[in-house]
C-alpha cells in the first residue's frame, strides 16, 4: 500500500503574514504576495501554503479562493511553535549596498535575534532603505524555513551605540589589530551577547579606543587574515552559533 504523502508538501510556498494566526481563520492576500502565489508559483484553489506570523509559529493553510487580484487562505492547523532564538545581536557597520544586503540575508539564515546597522567614520554608505532591508530579511527567513524574523534596528552612529549600550550585554568587538581568539571568548561567555564588526577600511584608532573603553566590550580576533566587512560579520556569527549549540 503506497505511503500517504506528507501534508503540506515540502514544496509548498512559505510566506510571512501579519498575525496572530489561529486555526480556522481566513487570511486575505493581495499585491506582491498574491502575485507570487498565483502567478509565480502558479498555485490555485485547494493548494497548500505554509504561513508564519513571527508570533504564534508556523501554520498549514489552503487557498480557499483564488481571484484575479488576490486570494483568501484558510488556516488548517499549527505545524510548530515559533522557534527559540539565541540572544545574539549583530552590530555591523554599514557597507556598500550589495555587501550589506548579503549580511542581512545570511545573518537571518544563521539565526541572529537583532541586526543593528552601525555608522562609523569610514563607512562608504550612510543610509539604509528600511522597507528594502525588511523585504530581504523576510525572503531569507522564508527560504530557510525560519519561524522568526530578526529585529531590524534603525542605523545608529557608533558613539551613540556605545553611550546607550545595555549593561548586561557583552559586546564582542572584531578588532583587526588583535584580541582574544574568538572561539575561546565565545566559549567562556554565557548570557546576552553582541558582535561588532567594522566598515570598509576598518575602524579609526579613536573609534577603536572608544570601543575598548566600554566595560562590556571584549576585543576578539577572527584569525590572521584581514577580512572584508561582510566576511567578518558572517564568520563571527557562524562561529558564535556553533559554539552556543544552535547548530
Amino acid at each position: 500500500m503506497p505511503a500517504t504523502p506528507a501534508w503540506p508538501p515540502r514544496s509548498a510556498p512559505r510566506l510571512f503574514v501579519a498575525g496572530p494566526l489561529s486555526e480556522g481563520s481566513d487570511i486575505a492576500l493581495e499585491g506582491q504576495q498574491a502575485h507570487y502565489l498565483l502567478r509565480v508559483m502558479r498555485a490555485g484553489e485547494g493548494d497548500a501554503v505554509v504561513l508564519c506570523d513571527d508570533e504564534t509559529g508556523e501554520w498549514s493553510a489552503t487557498i480557499a479562493i483564488a481571484g484575479k487580484r488576490g486570494c483568501t487562505l484558510r488556516l488548517v492547523d499549527r505545524l510548530r511553535a515559533r522557534e527559540a532564538v539565541p540572544d545574539l545581536w549583530l552590530c555591523a557597520a554599514l557597507l556598500k549596498k550589495d555587501r550589506f544586503d548579503l549580511v542581512l540575508e545570511k545573518a537571518t539564515e544563521l539565526g541572529v535575534r537583532r541586526i543593528v546597522p552601525v555608522l562609523a567614520r569610514r563607512c562608504v554608505a550612510d543610509r539604509l532603505n528600511p522597507d528594502r532591508a525588511r523585504a530581504i530579511l523576510t525572503e531569507a527567513a522564508e527560504q530557510c524555513a525560519r519561524t522568526a524574523l530578526p529585529e531590524l534596528a534603525e542605523p545608529i552612529r557608533l558613539d551613540a551605540l556605545l553611550r546607550r549600550w545595555p549593561e548586561e550585554r557583552a559586546l564582542f568587538f572584531a578588532d583587526e589589530t588583535g584580541g582574544e581568539p574568538a572561539a575561546a571568548a565565545f566559549a567562556a561567555h554565557t548570557g546576552p551577547a553582541a558582535l561588532l564588526t567594522g566598515p570598509e577600511g576598518g575602524f579609526e584608532d579613536a573609534e577603536r579606543a572608544a570601543i575598548r573603553a566600554l566595560p562590556q566590550a571584549r576585543a576578539i580576533t577572527l584569525g590572521p587574515r584581514i577580512l572584508r566587512g561582510e566576511t567578518a560579520a558572517l564568520a563571527a556569527v557562524s562561529l558564535w552559533m556553533g559554539i552556543a549549540g544552535d547548530w
